[in-house]
């Protein structure tokens, strides 16, 4: 069982704070170097890159699953069923990859085609996202070897996975854009191919920690790997309403990028240059969730419920004083943070100007996400879902019209994300304040 002191519960985040802020660093570097590669390389990359991105969602979202799972039956004391977990996991994701690389080829050029108003702009996604997708094949084996190493809290292991594909991904974003030390210039494909790249280093080096740790061996995780009818009904069970979930949050934001696109690409420009930088905030936010979800998980199997608010109250405290240190630039020194990803003095007054006003939005989103990834820990994923869907029917439905009703300023047209943030994190605390979630059992 995790501790529940602060030093505890920072040992297990700083980690995947420290990998996601990786993360975060490989975007604003793809962003450096596309936008002074060229402008529409930018944009179509920021986009398609969007739509990668929730399609992997559904992989993510098994392997949440699965986190959340293996931590249940670690907080049983049923180390056991580990193994078996497991190898259900990734059998699922490996069938879900074959879906989304079919989807890529067959389905998404044509829905790109059909919603983009600038031809460059679509035809540079497909070529974008036809590339990254090679990437596939070694996102599903991470992301389940990471479920295991996130179950039983130890995520050093995940950060230097990510210190291994941002060290590959920035060298190659160099080599393979701008065709630097005799590499061919690919510009967009080059930074899709990088990507893929650093995505198959990355999961080379998880799979020879996994082999080699010691927590492996004593679960026996490669010797009673197995497969069977039960273990995939409970994980099914469990992870499908958080794939759901993280495919229709994803694709709403993608859905509202493809009409900012259709505002003009100045505004897309603008818009883009927010989302490179938005994903610093997202830093302690996704630490904390993922480590939101082990610990809740593992106090909810061994029934120690009168724990899931002081869990909740230390992770709001230290979710909320990491966002300050992340994000402050945001507030102090936004022009120096814009220029970063993109120099261009013509979108700096304008991309400023937005991301000082969503600063306060992901505070909100910071403190209410806790309450939505305790209710994940606790299995209820189902009504997580309910709750998700709710906020983003009223955030899609406010964009609608504030983009094409109203047309509106693209300034106030980000006033979306305090509508969405404000009523995830309404609905999530009301559900623990009046719902039996302690109940579930999986």
């Amino acid at each position: 069982m995790l501790d529940l002191s602060y030093r505890s519960i920072l040992r297990m985040a700083v980690p995947l704070m420290a990998s996601t802020f990786i993360q975060s660093i490989v975007l604003i570097t793809d962003s450096f170097f596309l936008s002074r590669y060229d402008v529409i390389a930018f944009d179509a990359a920021g986009n398609g890159g969007l739509v990668y991105i929730t399609l992997i969602m559904l992989l993510v979202g098994m392997s949440d699953g699965s986190q959340i799972l293996m931590a249940r039956r670690i907080g049983e004391g049923h180390q056991n069923f580990l193994a078996r977990i497991f190898g259900t996991t990734i059998l699922n994701n490996f069938l879900i990859t074959i879906i989304l690389f079919s989807s890529i080829f067959l389905f998404i050029p044509d829905l790109i085609t059909h919603y983009s108003k600038n031809l460059e702009v679509g035809q540079g996604q497909i070529n974008y996202i036809q590339v990254r997708s090679l990437g596939l094949v070694f996102t599903f084996i991470s992301l389940s070897i990471n479920a295991y190493f996130m179950a039983i809290g130890k995520t050093k292991l995940v950060f230097i996975n990510a210190i291994f594909i941002a060290v590959s991904n920035i060298g190659l974003d160099y080599l393979l854009i701008n065709g630097n030390s005799e590499f061919p210039e690919l510009g967009l494909k080059g930074a899709a191919l990088a990507s893929s790249i650093a995505d198959a280093i990355g999961m080379l080096f998880l799979i020879t920690a996994l082999y080699f740790s010691k927590e492996q061996r004593a679960h026996s995780l490669f010797k009673n790997i197995s497969i069977n009818k039960e273990s995939f009904q409970q994980l099914f069970k469990i992870s499908s309403p958080i794939m759901l979930s993280g495919l229709v949050a994803l694709s709403t934001w993608t859905v509202f990028f493809a009409w900012i696109e259709q505002i003009g690409t100045y505004e897309l420009t603008i818009s883009q240059n927010i989302r490179s930088l938005y994903f610093l905030a997202f830093v302690p936010i996704w630490g904390f969730g993922a480590t939101t979800k082990t610990y809740i998980s593992q106090y909810v199997g061994n029934k120690d419920f009168d724990s899931i608010p002081i869990i909740i109250r230390k992770v709001q405290i230290l979710t909320s004083l990491s966002l300050v240190f992340f994000f402050h630039g945001a507030i102090l020194y936004p022009d120096f943070m814009i220029k970063l990803v993109n120099p261009n003095e013509l979108y700096i007054i304008k991309s400023v100007e937005i991301l000082q006003f969503v600063f306060g939005s992901v505070i909100i989103y910071g403190l209410g996400s806790v309450y939505f990834q305790t209710i994940n820990g606790s299995g209820n994923t189902r009504h997580n879902f309910y709750i998700e869907l709710i906020s983003v029917l009223i955030y899609i439905l406010s964009a609608y019209l504030l983009i094409k009703v109203y047309k509106v300023e693209l300034f106030w047209v980000w006033a979306v994300e305090y509508i969405y943030f404000s009523t995830l994190g309404i609905l999530s605390y009301l559900y623990i304040r009046h719902y039996h979630w302690q109940r579930k059992e999986i």
